[in-house]
């Protein structure tokens, strides 16, 4: 009966211990983000996602309904479609969609499983399948002749790139000029977050991981532990999403709302097929339109080194490289995103207009009578 009432009370000093452990963990984590909270907010009075555009349901090759959304004129000189990132949706793209981009008309939408365009089938949630929607919304929101630029942040970069690989015909054709921005051809590494040591453990067992989380109770789980952990969840966008550690503290709550509304299934599956990602064959064919690539020096999760590397493999492609941003710079560093899109449209139109003379001017064939 001793050793039993020993053993038990060992057992209740541990998990006293972890409690206390944990409770000092999560009264630290309030205080940090009070104090975070105290300091002038620029985008405290900012319409985070209220700006919307026409809706446009875009039936996917698999039947999916993709929502997107059209702001501008029909007969804009040129069609700005915006591809979003991983577990992020089109309203990622807020400054953007405030902005005049030089009277461009604008193009966003939700990639399968994010923002108001819902799941498929696991086998469906691959890059290639996203080119592919992304395919469908250019037919039902910019038909015809329509010239159009692309404009892809991280995973709608890749997406961008897929299409280049399965549709080469439509660059330098319809497609007059592309952004990519924080995004990479290929060598993404999903334990970039983590201290390095910790690297090797997670890539090796995060994709079981992620499959058991995103099935039955594990699932349900994981979504309760999102909602749960408000002030964790705010440090760590903080810490991983953007580079200035004095950002607005309303771009946190926003991203971070968003980041939480895409379901764990979705996170899982698309996190798998990120691994898969390598578009090095497609870059010949961007390199047929002008191309911009944009990356923060201070992304953590898709490292400058990528991005540099990925421009150095597009024919002609310009490097830009944001000061002190983090993977999401197009929240963090809008002005120079929105720089960036508006002198490639000038560009990319001026390049258009160059070719459409050049063809008219070049000889043709004479037939044999």
């Amino acid at each position: 009966m001793a050793t039993w009432r020993k053993a038990t009370g060992v057992a209740g000093l541990a998990a006293g211990a972890v409690a206390a452990g944990a409770g000092a963990l999560v009264a630290a984590e309030k205080i940090a983000v009070g104090r975070i909270r105290l300091r002038p907010d620029p985008a405290a009075a900012e319409p985070l996602g209220q700006i919307r555009g026409r809706p446009v349901t875009v039936t996917a090759s698999d039947g999916v309904a993709l929502h997107a959304e059209v702001s501008g004129p029909d007969d804009a000189p040129v069609t700005v479609v915006f591809c979003h990132g991983y577990t992020l949706t089109q309203d990622c793209w807020h400054y953007q969609r405030e902005a005049s981009l030089g009277g461009a008309r604008v193009v966003c939408w939700d990639q399968r499983g994010h923002g108001r365009s819902p799941a498929a089938g696991r086998e469906h949630m691959t890059i290639s399948q996203t080119a592919a929607d992304l395919h469908a919304v250019l037919a039902a929101t910019a038909p015809g002749d329509q010239p159009v630029v692309l404009a892809g942040h991280s995973m709608g970069g890749m997406t961008v790139m897929a299409l280049a690989r399965l549709h080469p015909e439509l660059f330098g054709r319809k497609v007059i000029g592309v952004a990519l921005i924080s995004s990479a051809a290929c060598g993404v590494d999903p334990s970039a977050f983590a201290p390095p040591p910790l690297r090797p453990m997670i890539r090796m067992s995060a994709p079981s991981v992620l499959r058991g989380a995103a099935r039955g109770y594990g699932a349900a789980l994981l979504e309760w532990s999102r909602r749960a952990g408000s002030d964790l969840a705010f440090l760590t966008t903080r810490q991983f999403a953007f580079g200035d550690p004095r950002i607005s503290p309303a771009l946190v709550d926003y991203l971070e709302r968003i980041i939480r509304s895409t379901p764990v299934e979705v996170v899982a599956q698309f996190y798998l097929a990120l691994l898969d990602h390598d578009e090095r064959a497609a870059l010949p064919v961007l390199g047929r339109v002008p191309v911009v690539v944009l990356t923060g020096d201070a992304d953590r999760l898709i490292p400058h080194r990528l991005g540099a590397g990925l421009a150095g493999q597009i024919p002609g492609a310009e490097l830009v490289t944001a000061e002190g941003a983090g993977h999401i710079v197009l929240l963090e560093r809008p002005d120079i995103v929105n720089d960036v899109i508006e002198n490639l449209i000038a560009r990319a139109l001026a390049t258009a207009a160059d070719r459409a003379v050049a063809e008219q001017d070049r000889p043709r064939a004479v037939e044999p009578r």
